[in-house]
């Protein structure tokens, strides 16, 4: 599957961009980007072809957002694919023009753990600011990273997507259109200016899946977006999505909701001891918070303002 707009559905045949429909006997079933399909009808790809999707092959994952965190809403219980069979999530932060938010990275952090599929931290602008505060910020977790500058060689990007099948995610105005344009030159994504107080234009308006020149692989844009809900995430997955404070939690009093409000928390004591880095904590909970569709404490009510200082 390549692109999804408005009913239509371009599908990769051998290198062959064929035009498809859903067909009536899949039912209420949708078609996603990512998608593995079967296809009958005029395969030609000629203009104005248009062939049948008859059969969507069973997905290795599935990546998830919700529109909304609180799950007392109807807003906040509604679930979207966002792709299928991806086996990497790129997440996308610039280190200036905007700053790199952790509590956005940690979000995708914890999608990319619920889908089983693996992450990787891509810091562009990366001749703006030192990278420092956000490696350290996610030294325990030994998370897989790369910079990125204008005009760098991307031979370590190109390096980390060669074979898979990678969607992107990330704020606007953080570079990922600009980024997707080097990888595939001809893919011609709309690339975006970050105004005055650090909020990019909205440019990619479509997930599409675009094949690496010369590589076995293949990379999902995505539309830039603000948050990444996760209220579809249970509570033992969002935590799950800290391996480093997970296994603290053995811990816990029986019924523990790990809010730090009861009392005797095995998280608490973990970073007591030097175990565990307080930020991490702090941000499992404004997460844990926000999927309640509380306040987060003394953030507000924006899940993605947590900072991290580059020096």
């Amino acid at each position: 599957m390549v692109a999804v707009d408005r009913g239509r559905y371009t599908c990769d045949l051998a290198g062959r961009q064929v035009v498809a429909m859903r067909a009536r006997e899949l039912g209420r079933r949708g078609v996603v980007v990512g998608d593995r399909v079967a296809i009958v009808g005029d395969l030609s790809g000629n203009p104005g072809s248009l062939a049948r999707i008859v059969r969507i092959q069973d997905r290795t994952s599935v990546l998830m957002r919700t529109a909304d965190d609180d799950q007392t809403t109807p807003e906040g219980r509604v679930e979207r694919v966002l792709v299928a069979n991806a086996d990497q999530l790129v997440i996308v932060s610039s280190l200036a023009d905007p700053p790199p938010r952790t509590g956005f990275i940690d979000r995708c952090l914890v999608a990319a753990y619920d889908a089983e599929i693996d992450p990787l931290l891509c810091l562009t602008k990366a001749d703006l600011a030192e990278p420092a505060g956000v490696l350290d910020y996610y030294a325990i977790l030994d998370l897989p990273h790369v910079l990125c500058r204008p005009d760098s060689d991307l031979g370590p990007v190109v390096e980390r997507l060669a074979g898979r099948l990678s969607v992107l995610v990330g704020h606007s105005g953080v570079g990922k259109s600009t980024l997707v344009n080097r990888l595939v030159p001809d893919a011609d994504r709309r690339v975006g200016v970050v105004s005055a107080v650090g909020k990019g234009r909205h440019t990619s308006t479509s997930a599409v899946a675009l094949p690496l020149p010369e590589e076995e692989g293949w990379i999902i844009d995505t539309p830039g977006i603000r948050s990444f809900g996760l209220a579809h995430v249970s509570a033992d997955s969002l935590l799950h999505g800290f391996p480093d404070l997970v296994q603290a939690s053995v811990n816990c009093p029986p019924g523990c909701d790990h809010a730090g409000t009861a009392g005797n928390c095995g998280l608490d004591a973990l970073v007591a001891a030097g175990g565990a880095d307080p930020r991490r904590l702090a941000s499992f909970r404004r997460l844990l918070a926000s999927r309640l569709g509380e306040p987060e404490p003394d953030r507000g009510t924006d899940p993605d303002e947590g900072q991290a200082t580059s020096t």
